[in-house]
């Protein structure tokens, strides 16, 4: 099981993290089995830039830790995302915060997620998904 965290602070945030739950239940070998409550928080990195709404998904997936991330980046594409400067506003940011018990330490991706012990919204997700397990 991964727990992906979503994010928006572009455009209809609602329907940003709506589009990403389906997108994410649709991918190969991949089932949504919950998600957390979505919570408004404010924008990391101290820029001026609009709130962002944030959630926790819980999947079962087949899919390898590379794999889902470039899944996850292609539904991110999907819902209008420019990469761009650190900490900029986004329409739709996915992050695999845990693959199970996995920890991967590859380029472009790390697993549990490095931020996972600074972003307290993601703890809170994480903790309301998992008291169901």
């Amino acid at each position: 099981m991964a727990a992906i965290a979503l994010g928006s602070n572009l455009g209809d945030r609602a329907a940003h993290l709506a589009a990403a739950r389906r997108a994410l239940a649709a991918l190969p070998g991949t089932r949504l089995l919950r998600t957390s409550t979505v919570e408004e928080t404010a924008p990391l990195g101290g820029l001026d830039q609009p709130a962002y709404l944030n959630q926790v998904a819980l999947v079962e997936t087949s899919l390898e830790p590379r794999a889902l991330l470039e899944a996850c980046q292609a539904i991110e594409r999907a819902e209008g995302r420019t990469r761009g400067a650190r900490w900029a506003s986004r329409s739709l940011d996915l992050d695999i915060i845990r693959y199970g018990r996995r920890m991967v330490a590859e380029p472009g991706l790390t697993i549990p997620h490095p931020e996972l012990p600074n972003r307290d919204f993601w703890q809170r997700g994480l903790a309301e998904i998992e008291t169901h397990e």
